[in-house]
């Protein structure tokens, strides 16, 4: 496989998921010139493609290791678990951190309105 034919594929994965270029590269850990530059088929380093391609759930030739189905559902818990804890830190500051279960309840719910809520279009939104 040619590089332009892997900025392809990491291109169609971007547009499906409707990640913007400033989003992919900070859920990748890059900057957004550095994603540019490989989106344009400009040399980058490795870890710089694979970090990008792992973002996306591709391999290095491009190949989905991940189904879109699984790759929004690991980001919208990714999400949840954080907005979770903003509302444990908060309450555990006041002295009422939530117990385990409640906790737990509180993920799932924020999943569910990040993967079919009106935030469903703010899943990669950073």
């Amino acid at each position: 496989m040619t590089r332009l034919e892997l900025v392809q594929k990491v291109k169609a994965r971007k547009e499906t998921l409707g990640i913007t270029i400033e989003n992919l590269a900070k859920l990748s850990h890059n900057g957004v010139r550095t994603v540019n530059r490989f989106l344009s088929g400009a040399d980058v380093k490795l870890s710089t493609v694979e970090s990008i391609t792992n973002t996306l759930g591709l391999d290095f030739a491009g190949n989905k290791t991940i189904s879109l189905n699984e790759l929004k559902k690991q980001r919208a818990t990714q999400k949840a678990i954080f907005m979770a804890s903003l509302v444990q830190g908060t309450s555990a500051l006041e002295m009422q951190g939530l117990e385990e279960d409640s906790l737990n309840i509180m993920i799932d719910k924020f999943k569910e309105e990040f993967l079919t809520g009106s935030y469903r279009n703010s899943l990669w939104v950073v």
